[in-house]
């Protein structure tokens, strides 16, 4: 009995030896790889300035923000926060993006709690304590094992996916600035010179449209500067560029080779992941600050276009319009969902200068002088937003939902900044909102159950 059982064992290795080589398995034996079905669930939101933990809190509607984030099977964020404790080598950049950002690494954990596991860190913060406070933020970012991308130790670094691994598939983030201080972004490392640490920027071309008669009186300036009055249809003045056109307006294209590099990673990206999302941390405005510069657009056509399954921008602080360009969504700003900016502990001296203040000042000092001037706080758009949950079914774009959120504007400075699901009213405002700005692209958004419910076609 023993040899008839060895004898039908040989045999049937025979056969598999055999069969193995006819072609693919059988489709019920490859689905049984759950990631390969093309069913996912992202979590996406916009700037993360988190300065203080997020885990003692436990109102219903804050841990019913939390829930549905971990409900996804990746959740994303920008993360506009340097984690550093004042090392040597973190030493304050000449220019910022605003505050000079500081947070305790210990709060990259809290990031996790609240169910993120991927960030983009290319934004006109990365670079306001040198390469050291980069550095020092990677660290911190690693150590609790968030995926990153749109940063490196030189250009192609900051330009290349990062990778995720989930039970539904693997996701591909790639991540860019079009906003930062000059000295920010990185350099491509050759043979003889290293590249210089920074992020992955996408620079733009800009021109300013004028009619006929504000470029004559230009030319008449430059000529009183005694400059030539300049030839043809354009003029250099002021480093701006102006050309002559029916009204006044900017014409905004993104930098050819900025955009070639982009687009081969996301190329790149398209041929080893499930979903491939494009990040970018963009201010520029067009008509107002709820819709975005041309280029922008421009630049979230031509990766989608190259694979991309997403693009999504942060930035402005306040949400824009919302896009389906053929068949994947286009996010043009999720505003914020963390905005602690207020409860950084300490500012260079260059920040309290630039308000007057003197070497006695304190960090109170500075953010309530600048309070003064209007501002974030004064503005109840900085402090609404909304989370989208994307869906995949079989690899194709399946739901959009808009889950309204709100930041506690009004709130004293301890207390506001820290995102809870909004209701009643407020979400209606926020979802009427992003209908308004998504109707130049004719994107169609339901108000239902207390969310908004993109269409889609």
């Amino acid at each position: 009995m023993c040899a008839e059982r060895r004898w039908i064992r040989a045999l049937g290795s025979v056969l598999i030896f055999f069969l193995a080589g006819t072609g693919p398995l059988p489709a019920q034996v490859a689905h049984t790889h759950r990631d390969a079905a093309g069913q996912m669930t992202l979590a996406l939101t916009g700037d993360a300035i988190i300065t203080r933990k997020l885990s003692v809190f436990d109102e219903p509607e804050f841990l019913s923000l939390r829930d549905l984030i971990h409900s996804a099977d990746a959740a994303f964020v920008n993360l506009e926060i340097l984690f550093h404790n004042w090392e040597p080598d973190v030493i304050p950049a000449a220019s910022s993006g605003g505050t000079y950002m500081q947070a305790d690494p210990a709060i990259a954990e809290e990031l996790v709690w609240m169910g993120f596991d991927m960030v983009s860190m290319a934004n006109n913060h990365t670079g306001d304590y040198g390469f050291g406070g980069l550095w020092h933020t990677t660290r911190a970012v690693d150590a609790v094992g968030l995926m990153h991308a749109g940063t490196g130790e030189n250009l192609a670094e900051a330009r290349a996916p990062g990778y995720l691994e989930t039970g539904r598939g693997r996701v591909a983030l790639i991540s860019a600035a079009s906003t930062f201080p000059a000295g920010s972004q990185a350099g491509h490392q050759r043979k003889d010179v290293r590249g210089r640490p920074g992020l992955s920027p996408i620079r733009y071309d800009r021109v300013t449209q004028v009619t006929q008669g504000q470029m004559d009186a230009l030319r008449s300036y430059r000529e009183g500067m005694g400059a030539s009055r300049g030839q043809g249809d354009r003029l250099r003045l002021f480093g701006e560029t102006f050309q002559v056109g029916g009204e006044y307006l900017t014409l905004t294209t993104p930098h050819e080779d900025d955009l070639a590099e982009i687009v081969a990673s996301v190329e790149e990206a398209r041929r080893q992941a499930n979903v491939v999302i494009f990040s970018s941390h963009s201010h520029e405005r067009g008509r107002t600050n709820n819709y975005p510069a041309d280029f922008i657009v421009t630049l979230a056509h031509a990766v989608i276009d190259a694979g991309a399954d997403i693009f999504l921008a942060h930035g402005p602080h306040v949400l824009r319009g919302i896009e389906i360009y053929k068949g994947k969504p286009i996010f043009y700003s999720l505003g914020d969902f963390l905005f602690q900016n207020e409860t950084v502990p300490r500012q260079p001296a260059d920040n309290y200068e630039n308000f007057g203040l003197d070497h006695d000042a304190v960090a109170p000092d500075f953010f309530d002088a600048r309070q003064r001037t209007g501002g974030f706080p004064s503005r109840p758009q900085v402090w609404e937003s909304f989370v989208p949950m994307v869906r995949f079914e079989g690899g194709e774009l399946s739901a959009v939902e808009l889950h309204p959120i709100t930041l506690g504007h009004g709130l004293d400075r301890p207390q506001r900044g820290r995102p809870l699901l909004a209701t009643g009213d407020l979400a209606r405002k926020i979802i009427d909102e992003a209908r308004e700005y998504s109707e130049p692209w004719g994107t169609e958004i339901a108000f239902e159950n207390g969310i908004g419910v993109v269409r889609i076609r």
